[in-house]
């Protein structure tokens, strides 16, 4: 019997199916950091940014979150059109960060769509995942954990959000859950 070529082997990866990795946490809990070392080293790699700084402190977040990557990543900021990037560049990288599914919500929501068109969009956004061969890691935040707020869309928010990450765990090879800086593997 003889050994694969190497060009057989390299096609084999590429028709290799990703991994959607989910990781949750609270808000500091270490969640982005931890997110950044399941991506690994190898190049290319996407970091896709949900956030649309508004103010000082947002801006200063983000800031913060670029020094972390040290530059080494494509970062495209995407607040709403995900499942299409996903689609139209997705292919192109090892490594795909997603963070954070909880702002892309948000902007969903800012942007007029109802809670049935946000879990729909949810879905298209998993199977263009799916449809890539790159390790995808999602970052959201668990937000149940916190006090009930007082006003009904911010309620419906702690809801829809508690909803998509169910629907994203559901799917994913992988889960985990960050607290303290430590992460805990769910699945």
């Amino acid at each position: 019997m003889t050994a694969p070529s190497r060009r057989s082997s390299r096609a084999a990866r590429a028709r290799k199916p990703g991994r959607l990795i989910l990781v949750l946490g609270g808000a500091d809990s270490g969640k982005s950091q931890f997110a950044i070392r399941l991506c690994g080293t190898r190049s290319p790699r996407a970091f896709l940014a949900t956030c649309q700084p508004a103010d000082p402190e947002m801006r200063e977040r983000v800031r913060r979150h670029q020094e972390a990557r040290h530059g080494q990543w494509d970062t495209v900021e995407i607040p709403l059109a995900l499942a299409r990037w996903f689609e139209a560049s997705g292919a192109r990288y090892r490594s795909i960060l997603l963070d954070c599914l909880t702002l892309w919500l948000a902007n969903l929501q800012a942007d007029g769509h109802d809670s049935v068109s946000i879990i729909d969009r949810a879905q298209e956004l998993l199977d263009a995942m799916r449809a890539v061969p790159a390790r995808v890691v999602v970052v959201s935040n668990e937000v149940g954990w916190g006090i009930v707020p007082r006003n009904a869309m911010a309620r419906q928010f702690r809801s829809l959000a508690g909803k998509i990450n169910q629907q994203f765990a559901h799917a994913a090879d992988e889960v985990y859950v960050t607290i303290s800086g430590l992460p805990l593997k769910l699945k």
